[in-house]
């Protein structure tokens, strides 16, 4: 059985973690990344079908083609962070599934010729994947600024032509600067949002 986690963890995953708009200007190693995604990756998704595909932007290069992709008010804030983070889904990843998901052999069918049913799964669990990354990346000392504001068209053109991946959010990773931080907003109240039936 797994043992609470103390109000220090607690407070670093959740409630004194903050979403950053701009960064110390402090690298984030390679070695940091994959012991991100060594640790995320254990979060579970819908038949272990683990759709999340990952783009990590560093160079100045990269970050200027994601530059053109990116709201006005998002431009900035991805340059001058450390990496930026592409959450995409891959459309294939149901080819996987015999190895990911053995105890369903047939499960890779159910997607093949569904593409509403593959769009919507490879959404919702590469979402989810995206908050785990988040989650692992606020563990490890890391601080993180999700954005949704981009055009996703122009990522996919640029970082996936070949039309496999789609692009679902973005996150910009590093040290937080906490003084550009907004000040917190509210969170809706537990019996304004939550029904125990």
């Amino acid at each position: 059985m797994n043992n609470k986690l103390d109000r220090k963890a607690q407070a670093q995953l959740f409630s004194e973690a903050r979403t950053f708009n701009a960064f110390l200007d402090k690298e984030v190693p390679d070695a940091l990344i994959k012991e991100l995604y060594e640790l995320m990756k254990w979060g579970p998704t819908s038949m272990n079908c683990q759709p999340a595909y990952y783009v990590v932007v560093k160079s100045s290069d990269a970050k200027e083609k994601l530059n053109k992709a990116l709201a006005p008010g998002n431009q900035q804030k991805s340059l001058t962070a450390p990496a930026t983070v592409i959450i995409a889904s891959d459309t294939q990843f149901y080819n996987k599934l015999p190895e990911l998901f053995p105890a369903y052999p047939t499960a890779k069918d159910l997607f093949a010729s569904n593409d509403a049913f593959r769009d919507a799964t490879a959404f919702r669990n590469s979402s989810l994947q995206g908050a785990y990354f988040i989650m692992a990346a606020r563990s490890l000392g890391l601080d993180c600024g999700p954005m949704s504001g981009f055009d996703n068209k122009i990522v996919d053109d640029t970082f996936f032509p070949d039309g496999r991946y789609k692009s679902n959010f973005i996150i910009n990773i590093g040290y937080g600067d906490a003084t550009k931080n907004y000040p917190r907003g509210p969170r809706l109240a537990f019996e304004d949002v939550v029904d125990i039936l």
